[in-house]
């Protein structure tokens, strides 16, 4: 018994890290298609990126100038090797035509804003999605379940910029609750304000989480081993949170990470809905003044915080159950 367990230990353990290689190789992989695409940003815009950003009627030294710092006059070889060097090496895509400082410092500096908002974002939405599935499972086919399973399809339909602004409009200006727009003064004050921009971000995100767990706590509350322990007069709580919601949460965390460029996408667009100077804010400005190194900067860390906490969330879970390893 002793060797054949330690023999099923050992093919775990290498069938994780065969996993585990695939992965980190994938995710390379992403990773250096996300910088070639980031770096042919700037290539697809039709015309001149310089005359773009100086406008039509600017002098042609000062246009010339401008290619020359953006590296515009360099064949395109040396362009791409120059912008690999400046990724790789450094971690940023270029000065900010803008500000005329590095773009990862721009970025960096509004990053914390940004990953606040993310990160309670991620908790109300995982909070929302436990206590909604629970609720619509052990009230199967009831009034719960059916309120659970239509209610939410309604803020999914909405675009989330009309829904920020109907609850700015309902719990910032007619009940004050929240700040209308910004961020206060201190941590406590930063968390205030962004309670109805993270509540929006996760309106999109929790009517898919919930009917997947709840579909699976359904399939696992009439499992057999679930019969098996009530039987053995096993406290129900200890069948829930050891049994039930390990196994059925485990999907729907890996949903949720096949979901995350959605819910960044999302916090960029309601950054600038409540005036959040976040990322997003960063973005919208470097589009409108044609910054394209910064828009390079912002499109590239973006995806590469995708891509690691995606992996990150597919490694808690084959952990979790080192029956979905693939």
């Amino acid at each position: 018994m002793r060797s054949m367990a330690r023999e099923r230990t050992t093919q775990e353990k290498l069938r994780f890290r065969r996993w585990l290689r695939r992965a980190l190789l994938r995710s390379a992989l992403v990773v250096a298609l996300i910088t070639v695409a980031v770096f042919f940003i700037i290539r697809l815009v039709p015309g001149d990126p310089a005359v773009m950003v100086l406008g039509e009627h600017a002098a042609s030294d000062a246009i010339e100038a401008l290619r020359d710092r953006l590296g515009l006059n360099l064949s395109p070889g040396r362009q791409f090797a120059r912008f690999l060097q400046n990724v790789f090496l450094r971690g940023d895509t270029g000065e900010s035509v803008k500000y005329g400082v590095s773009s990862r410092a721009l970025v960096f500096q509004r990053a914390p804003v940004t990953l606040l908002l993310a990160a309670l974002s991620t908790l109300i939405t995982l909070g929302a999605t436990l206590l909604l599935a629970f609720l619509a499972a052990t009230h199967r086919d009831g009034l719960f379940d059916q309120v659970i399973r239509v209610a939410p399809a309604f803020t999914q339909g909405m675009p989330v910029f009309w829904l920020g602004l109907l609850l700015i409009l309902s719990f910032a200006v007619r009940l004050r609750w929240f700040p209308v727009g910004g961020l206060r003064p201190g941590f406590g004050g930063m968390l205030h304000s962004l309670v109805l921009p993270a509540v929006t971000i996760s309106f999109g995100q929790i009517p898919p989480l919930v009917r997947s767990l709840r579909e699976r706590l359904i399939e696992a509350l009439d499992a057999d081993y679930v019969t098996t322990l009530r039987a053995a007069r096993v406290p129900m709580r200890t069948i829930y949170l050891r049994h039930i919601l390990r196994n059925a949460f485990i999907p729907t965390l890996m949903l949720f990470s096949v979901n995350l460029s959605y819910l960044i996408g999302g916090t960029l667009v309601v950054e600038q809905v409540f005036a959040v100077r976040g990322i997003g804010h960063l973005l919208f400005e470097a589009i409108s003044n044609r910054d394209f190194p910064l828009v390079q900067a912002v499109a590239l860390y973006c995806a590469v915080f995708v891509v690691i906490v995606s992996f990150l969330a597919d490694l808690i879970a084959h952990r979790a159950d080192p029956r979905t390893l693939t």
